[in-house]
């Protein structure tokens, strides 16, 4: 836990502002998550220290909100313009799609692709592919082409439900099926004619030299042998890797360019390899395959892509398949590039590792909740929506940036709260028995759905024989109040009632009411770790699938209930 020592008075000032401020817009019930959004939004050099100022703005949103509740939201709003009058007339910002204008584009003429391969489902990474080239597509009316880089059946080979899963996920984040499918794979006779022509035309040659050999040659701007050769002699040689004549290493089709260019990667660049490894959806009909740079080059040349919008750390592959282009006498598409975006929580995962673990059963599947698929952020109720505004705020900027997980956090509760019923849940439940002074004829309690009515109805609590359950930390306590209840002191497990109106600015704890409780386990991923807390949850209306507000404790997704136990899964806080 931190504590408001651990901070400079700039920052502890910036967090008491949005604080006051969100108390008196929502009448003393502000919310930690709109908080921190608005303090990321004005300092977003805070975000990679967003975990630790959560544990802050929670202390300052409290605070505010008994101020509120104790003191009325006139003495908050007086407060608030003597300290920051500006913040009374907070200005709504208008939203930016962070999209600039695509250039040559022309509305009905803009196809746009995204190319995964099919090693496993879409991560959060791949999400920006996704939701950026779709936002551009309904700008401009235009398609975008699913297709499947399947090429690879010996580094990365494909996962044969990788398939559905990623049109699944590319349809739950935008909402719409991709324009045209097309698997990479199934239209190797495509890659196979393009290459022939290549060596027939002179612009591509097969080498045969090795490659420790050849990169020496490259490296001293040197031509292979091999590029003397005319294209009956490339043709002989190419029939024999088709055959399967050659082993693997033995050959390659390179593209002829300039072996003085200043670049060496883009010398005599290698366009097609000799693979035997059995593919998972062809099998072994093939033996000669195609690199990602020519197959991918070629195939956005058939599907008329007008826009490729790639990592920067592919400049290289435009440069080598604009010189393809030329050797063939096309058009290049325009070509938008974005810089690295790391996610402090999930380092270094990537689809071929996170695969190794699971199939060595270090991780439950691909929707393991501490994995950054889309399938595990799905499962744990993040909407499709915030992911959406979280990269489009981010925009298409070369820069490389590094975020906390907990700014997509705070695009996801500014989408779910008004759509998130409350909820109690006391962990590790301590029962004490309640005292029947000065407490009302009728037992009851009413509690809104929502603290903000947005969800109208109520939840009723019976208090039957007054037996409730607080959680074990709060024990210690000698006085407490039972939030939206009661202050009541503790003895010998005993509470006695003291007040029902608020007295002084005693701790504020949840509680149940053991008529109403019920077991539930929630289920907290942490890093490479899974963190388990049982307690007693407030057993109302409660339908799976759906995601709660845990009051104090966090947002949550219901994945099971029956007459035994409520099994969740944490969202976030």
């Amino acid at each position: 836990m931190v504590d408001a020592a651990d901070w400079d008075s700039e920052i502890i000032n910036i967090v008491r502002k949005y604080a006051l401020q969100n108390a008196v817009e929502y009448d003393g019930a502000g919310q930690s998550g709109s908080v921190l959004g608005r303090i990321l939004g004005e300092r977003p050099d805070l975000r990679s220290k967003a975990r630790e100022l959560k544990q802050l703005v929670d202390i300052e949103v409290d605070d505010a909100n008994f101020m509120a509740q104790d003191k009325g939201i006139e003495e908050v709003r007086e407060l608030l313009e003597s300290t920051n009058p500006e913040a009374l007339n907070r200005q709504k910002q208008v939203k930016r799609t962070g999209l600039k204008e695509l250039p040559n584009a022309k509305k009905g003429e803009v196809v746009l692709r995204f190319a995964p391969n099919p090693n496993g489902p879409l991560t959060l990474g791949h999400a920006r592919g996704v939701t950026i080239n779709s936002e551009y597509s309904k700008i401009y009316e235009g398609k975008v082409v699913l297709r499947f880089d399947d090429t690879d059946s010996k580094v990365k080979p494909p996962l044969e439900e990788a398939y559905k899963w990623i049109e699944e996920d590319y349809k739950w984040l935008t909402g719409r099926d991709p324009d045209i499918i097309i698997r990479a794979s199934e239209r190797m006779e495509i890659y196979l004619k393009y290459a022939r022509e290549l060596l027939d035309n002179g612009f591509g040659y097969v080498c045969k030299c090795s490659a420790e050999k050849f990169k020496k040659l490259r490296d001293e701007s040197e031509e292979c042998p091999c590029r003397k050769n005319d294209s009956k002699k490339n043709l002989s040689d190419w029939n024999e890797m088709i055959k399967g004549e050659l082993d693997e290493g033995m050959a390659v089709v390179r593209v002829k360019t300039d072996m003085n260019l200043p670049n060496p990667a883009l010398r005599d660049w290698p366009a097609l390899r000799i693979q035997h490894t059995p593919h998972t959806m062809v099998g072994d009909k093939y033996k000669v395959w195609p690199l990602l740079d020519f197959q991918s080059a070629i195939e956005d040349h058939e599907q008329g892509v007008t826009h490729i919008i790639r990592g920067k750390d592919l400049m290289d592959s435009t440069r080598k398949q604009k010189l393809l282009y030329k050797h063939f006498g096309w058009k290049y598409p325009e070509t938008l590039y974005w810089g690295r975006v790391k996610i402090y929580e999930y380092g270094s995962f990537s689809t071929s590792g996170m695969r190794k673990e699971i199939e060595n059963t270090n991780y439950s599947g691909w929707d393991d909740p501490r994995l950054p698929t889309l399938r595990a952020l799905r499962r744990r109720g993040f909407n499709p929506d915030a992911m959406k505004d979280f990269w489009l705020d981010l925009g298409l900027t070369q820069k490389d940036i590094s975020v906390s997980l907990q700014t997509i956090e705070a695009f996801n509760s500014s989408k779910i709260d008004s759509m998130c019923e409350r909820r109690t849940f006391v962990r590790n439940p301590h029962k004490i028995q309640l005292n029947d002074e000065n407490l009302p004829v009728e037992r009851k309690l009413v509690l809104n759905k929502h603290p903000l009515n947005e969800i109208k109805g109520y939840r009723e609590w019976d208090l039957g024989n007054l037996e409730i359950f607080i959680e074990e930390k709060d024990i210690d306590n000698e006085q407490i109040r039972l939030k939206d209840f009661a202050d009541i002191k503790i003895k010998d497990s005993k509470g006695i009632i003291q007040s029902i109106e608020r007295t002084d600015k005693r701790q504020i704890v949840h509680w149940l009411p053991k008529t109403i409780a019920k077991k539930a386990v929630l289920t907290i991923p942490k890093g490479n770790e899974i963190i388990v807390q049982e307690g007693m949850m407030e057993d109302i209306q409660i339908m799976e699938n759906n995601i709660v507000q845990l009051e104090r404790v966090g947002y949550a997704r219901i994945e099971s209930s029956n007459e035994e136990v409520i099994k969740l899964l944490w969202l976030h806080g």
